[in-house]
């Protein structure tokens, strides 16, 4: 092979990050010279109208280019991250395991991200939470059960891959069983290779059936099949398991690849080029090495490679003949679906809301003016709607309705709907299964408008769970509240720009609550960790918004001694439900903005899911 086409074939494998809301001129100029894809982070996100001009920039140079983006519809979003995700994410659809409403999210968040020109989303997480001490997946994670994973793999696979978006399961072999960050060290996945089988491999599997265009590496030790290096390294893994064994043949991208569970040990250039000798496809790149010189360092190094026998010729030109089919079959995916039409549109005008989407409705529709009956009401009358494969005994499912079609009277298996409520809340212009819209939220005559996902925030809905002791204080709550949230460390994998909580949603719907947000550092040393969570609590409901209180000993404690002296105080955690404590106890399985919206609905005067023995 010449010399000059060496340095192309380096660049198609590469899928850099940059700074900025437009094309800089070094990734147009690369664009033109041979690189395969770049990856999409929170801050080159505004709009959705400013992304497609964006994409528009890169497709201008290169038609076929992949245009990725780390989208989870959950915790972890890109698209959302300025407002927070209007879609609860994988563990609140694991909670409520109903294949058909995942494919229907995954779909309805395919259909967005095409119109905006996404091609590829690395997503979903198909990792089993096996460990509930992992700091890094937890609610990312459609749960701690293989075989649910699996089935919510498949299915969020088919739904986003059928709106023209290629799926991308990770992080293979599976990252559930650690409580190693990847992002900082090296994670330990201490199983047999029967274990594996039972439990990482499955989902793995499923996605591979369902037809998973692209699989993300992890830069895990798994020593049951390669005791020196990672698996983001290993031929053993990568080439020998995933593509011999497993029979997966799309393209293979690794995870970031300036994450330390590979950069500290190998460094940049080191970990990519034996990344592509073991059989991976494409470079993530740029999380936090966003700029030109890096893209070089890393070509640069796989060309050498190339000339000292490092890396093999035909390894690198199978590599970079994926990166192209992938790219080509996204063209086609979205040409079919109409999303590319849409996207190039949406350029020329400027806006995605005039837009026709590939659902039928506006890509960001808005519903003015949504009102719901007065939620305290208790009847409500409604046609017959069914939710099926509901099997979570106490699934909060929506009243989202579509003209002549008000409020859902829903049932589980088997004719069985005994702890299955409606919450009053309806969308308009056709936004149900399928259909991104605005949402209106009435509590108590208290209207608040939501922009986002209509079958995002039913999904949001279906997912609380309450538990209630003996005794306990009851809901709603008629006045306005003092909401205490314990931020503990973020999960770096969160963006630090994305907001959750409870707090405003509850402020929109019961004015004059008051909100206030405490770290581990505003509590240490204090003789009484309860003494800055009660101070503005008096004579108001206090509700208590915690984040995986397992995890956060301090949490816990400061939790214990609130309790002690407000034992009608409301708990709600927006992580890993392992431990449920208080008379009242809200999972949402997720911290969306849409998992707060519905934590508050319940709050202020939702219908509250039949309660649990504690």
């Amino acid at each position: 092979m010449p010399n000059q086409e060496l340095p192309e074939l380096a660049a198609t494998v590469l899928q850099p990050g940059f700074v900025g809301t437009s094309a800089p001129d070094w990734v147009r100029r690369w664009l033109a010279e041979g690189l395969g894809g770049v990856a999409l982070f929170a801050r080159n996100v505004e709009s959705p109208a400013q992304v497609a001009a964006l994409t528009a920039q890169l497709r201008a140079e290169r038609p076929d280019v992949i245009v990725a983006i780390d989208e989870e519809a959950g915790d972890v979003t890109r698209f959302e991250s300025r407002d927070g995700s209007s879609r609860p994410g994988n563990l609140a659809l694991g909670a409520i395991d109903d294949p058909e409403l995942t494919e229907a999210v995954a779909r309805d968040l395919g259909a967005e991200l095409a119109a905006a020109g996404i091609t590829l989303d690395y997503a979903p997480d198909t990792d089993v939470n096996s460990n509930p001490d992992n700091p890094v997946i937890g609610v990312r994670a459609f749960g701690a059960e293989p075989r649910l994973v699996a089935r919510h793999s498949g299915a969020f696979i088919r739904g986003l891959q059928d709106a023209g978006v290629a799926a991308c399961a990770k992080h293979f072999p599976g990252h559930g069983d650690t409580s190693v960050d990847s992002h900082h060290e090296v994670p330990l996945i201490d199983r047999d290779r029967a274990g594996l089988e039972a439990c990482e491999l499955l989902p793995f599997r499923a996605a591979i059936e369902a037809g998973v265009q692209s699989v993300m590496t992890g830069h895990l030790l798994v020593p049951a099949y390669d005791d020196e290096w990672p698996a983001t390294l290993s031929r053993k893994i990568m080439t020998d398991l995933l593509r011999d064994e497993l029979g997966f043949d799309g393209l293979i991208v690794t995870d970031g690849i300036e994450m330390q569970g590979v950069r500290r040990r190998y460094g940049l250039a080191g970990a990519t080029v034996r990344a592509l000798a073991a059989g991976v496809d494409a470079i993530c790149v740029g999380g936090d090495h966003a700029d030109e010189q890096t893209a070089i360092l890393l070509r640069d190094a796989i060309v050498e490679a190339v000339r000292t026998g490092d890396l093999k010729e035909e390894r690198l030109v199978d590599a970079a003949r994926r990166v192209r089919d992938l790219g080509a079959w996204a063209t086609r995916a979205q040409t079919r679906t109409g999303a590319r039409a849409i996207a190039d549109a949406a350029r020329l005008n400027g806006d995605l809301t005039a837009l026709p989407s590939p659902h039928g409705a506006p890509a960001n529709a808005s519903t003015p003016n949504v009102s719901t009956p007065n939620v305290s009401a208790p009847n409500v009358s409604t046609p017959n709607v069914s939710a099926p494969n509901v099997s979570a005994p106490n699934v909060f499912a929506p009243n989202v309705s579509a003209p002549n079609a008000s409020a859902a009277n829903v049932s589980a298996p088997n004719g069985s709907a005994a702890n299955v409520r409606a919450a009053n809340v309806s969308a308009t212009n056709g936004s149900g299964a399928n259909g991104s819209g605005a949402n209106g939220s009435a509590v108590n005559g208290a209207k608040v408008k939501v922009k986002g996902s209509a079958v995002g925030f039913e999904a949001a809905r279906r997912a609380v769970k309450v538990t209630v002791t003996d005794g306990a204080a009851r809901l709603p709550i008629d006045r306005p509240a003092h909401v205490v949230e314990f931020a503990p460390p973020r999960n770096i994998a969160i963006g630090a720009e994305t907001p959750w909580g409870v707090g405003a949603p509850l402020d929109d719907l019961l004015p004059g609550t008051t909100s206030l947000r405490l770290t581990a550092d505003d509590l240490e040393g204090l003789a009484d960790p309860a003494a800055p969570v009660l101070a503005g609590a008096q004579g108001r409901a206090l509700v208590l918004v915690a984040r995986d209180v397992h995890r956060h000993p301090w949490l816990a404690t400061a939790l214990a001694r609130v309790l002690e002296a407000r034992p009608d105080a409301i708990v709600v955690e927006m992580g890993v439900p392992v431990r449920v404590i208080g008379g009242v106890h809200i999972a949402t399985h997720g911290a969306t903005r849409a998992c707060g919206l519905a934590a508050a609905e319940v709050i202020a005067g939702s219908p509250v899911p039949a309660p649990l023995a504690a």
